[in-house]
């Protein structure tokens, strides 16, 4: 499963930094969660995207990559009946969802002895952000961060030093919450 997995992700989630474009996507939970947003009103230029499910991929994968605990014997994916559920050990166990193998049982939040596996935060492999990647033009940001009113989205170098509460996601990704810290989880 593992090279399947890869190619639906198409490379675009490594934990561990060794490629990508100059920048990242900086995505600032706390401004989204900070009651200001009403309701999302950030554009996506991906065509595939309908309804904006672009940024909303993105928030959910970067609230996911924060909460779980990528335990070395997960037993959310030992109880899925489907195989549904996939750890990715080289990518700092990681886990996915293959959407057309769940069948919403919520197994898998059940069996989560942290209570941190919900159904609707585990990534699905569908309307994952692509970080305009192959549409940056160099003096054109993204159309998400223009059109985000509030500010909770930019590009920042890959190279940056990070502040506290931010963290490195993969290749393409920034994130900052100081909603909850992982060293006190």
């Amino acid at each position: 499963m593992d090279t399947s997995a890869e190619q639906l992700h198409q490379g675009k989630f490594n934990i561990k930094s060794e490629k990508g474009d100059e920048t990242r996507l900086f995505i600032d939970l706390d401004v989204c969660a900070g009651g200001e947003c009403k309701e999302c009103v950030i554009q996506c230029s991906y065509n595939y995207h309908p309804e904006n499910n672009g940024i909303i991929s993105v928030a959910e994968l970067a609230t996911y990559y924060l909460v779980c605990r990528k335990c070395e014997d997960p037993q959310c994916v030992k109880s899925c009946p489907q195989d549904a559920l996939e750890q990715q050990k080289e990518k700092d166990n990681l886990l996915i969802r293959h959407n057309m193998l769940c069948i919403s049982c919520k197994t898998c939040s059940h069996a989560c002895p942290y209570g941190t596996i919900y159904p609707e935060n585990v990534p699905y492999i569908v309307h994952n952000c692509d970080f305009c990647l192959d549409r940056r033009d160099k003096k054109d940001e993204p159309l998400c961060i223009k059109s985000c009113p509030y500010g909770a989205l930019s590009l920042k170098p890959k190279d940056i030093e990070l502040p506290e509460n931010t963290y490195l996601a993969g290749d393409n990704l920034i994130i900052h919450s100081t909603h909850w810290e992982r060293e006190k989880a």
